[in-house]
């Protein structure tokens, strides 16, 4: 992802431009000077392929694993693959080049994995898409959907400002498709702002750009000290790393997602690329009263299509207030109904 910024919203000059002028000045609030998001994404960058490099190297030898994969209609084939190294994209790529284009997620041993996870021990692989028959595997699909959609969002608000205007994401409420909107919460350096039609259209066009490079979305478990140092210029994830990392199973563990040059926290799973994304809409901004911003957008993938009418129902409905609640989204088990999942 290149450095270079957009400009957008009200504040600015209306027109999409590489440089804008605020309209009015007393909408900055007067904070402390921080780095440039440039440079804070390109220390999370190093940070996060240095500690990338050094778990690679902790595998000195090849051992082999069997997956078992269980397809449709009973199908299994049993697949030797690489411990450590080896994701169930990679189990795609042997499988079928239908498989691995239309795979969002998978289950390996019962539980929700990224495709481009690298798979631990023997395993049974299950690989989801977007028009499972299954409503129960096609509702943890969506959630997985729309939880990437929240972690793009942010990647899209943190690079839109200039930076004269302070913007510190805050988190993104557990996946709830049933709310009609996918939902960042931010703190911005403005006393108000109230986003104008044309600053819905190019936070939607922004998110539109950012889907279309095809990034993979690449996870991490680090230790939790790595992760504070990662984001001491965010005073928000910072103060919620040592709550997330004392829930982890080590009790120190962190997971981190990077897609381009954006770095986040979340326990996941996400979906494997941007590339499954068709539309996008960023409807709404929400003033709320704690003091932040609740951005709220919805989106469709590339397998579902709807026409223009019935897709803006979807974006009028998404104009509401998402009333979910902050708790960091977890992952949720496949024997649990669509009623209690969270």
């Amino acid at each position: 992802m290149g450095s270079t910024r957009t400009v957008m919203f009200s504040s600015f000059s209306s027109r999409m431009s590489y440089k804008g002028q605020l309209s009015s000045s007393s909408q900055v609030q007067n904070v402390k000077t921080r780095p440039r998001i440039e440079e804070i994404r390109e220390k999370r960058v190093a940070i996060f392929e240095k500690e990338l490099k050094r778990q690679q190297s902790l595998v000195t030898r090849l051992e082999k694993i069997e997956v078992q994969y269980q397809g449709l209609n009973d199908e299994n084939t049993q697949l030797i693959m690489n411990k450590a190294v080896s994701t169930p994209f990679n189990c795609a790529q042997h499988l079928s080049e239908l498989l691995t284009k239309q795979s969002v997620v998978a289950e390996v041993n019962g539980e929700l994995w990224d495709m481009h996870r690298p798979l631990e021990v023997d395993c049974s692989l299950k690989l989801f898409h977007f028009k499972e028959n299954i409503s129960q595997q096609a509702f943890l699909v969506n959630k997985v959907f729309w939880r990437s959609c929240s972690f793009i969002l942010g990647a899209v608000i943190e690079n839109a400002f200039q930076d004269n205007v302070s913007v510190v994401l805050h988190s993104f409420p557990s996946a709830n498709v049933r709310s009609g909107s996918f939902v960042y919460d931010v703190q911005l350096g403005l006393s108000s702002w109230e986003p104008s039609t044309n600053d819905y259209r190019l936070l939607s066009t922004a998110f539109h750009q950012f889907f279309k490079h095809g990034y993979t979305f690449q996870r991490l478990d680090v230790d939790s000290n790595l992760a504070l140092e990662m984001f001491t210029d965010n005073i928000f994830k910072a103060e919620q790393i040592p709550d997330i990392a004392s829930n982890s199973t080590s009790g120190r563990s962190v997971t981190l997602y990077r897609v381009g040059d954006h770095i986040d926290i979340s326990r996941g799973p996400m979906i494997g690329s941007t590339s499954v994304f068709s539309r996008c809409s960023i409807p709404a901004v929400h003033k709320l009263d704690n003091g932040l911003y609740r951005f709220q957008g919805v989106a469709l993938p590339s397998d579902l299509f709807v026409n223009h009418f019935a897709y803006g129902i979807l974006e009028s409905r998404a104009r509401k207030l998402n009333f979910s609640f902050q708790n960091p989204a977890r992952i949720p088990e496949l024997n649990a109904s669509p009623a209690t999942v969270k």
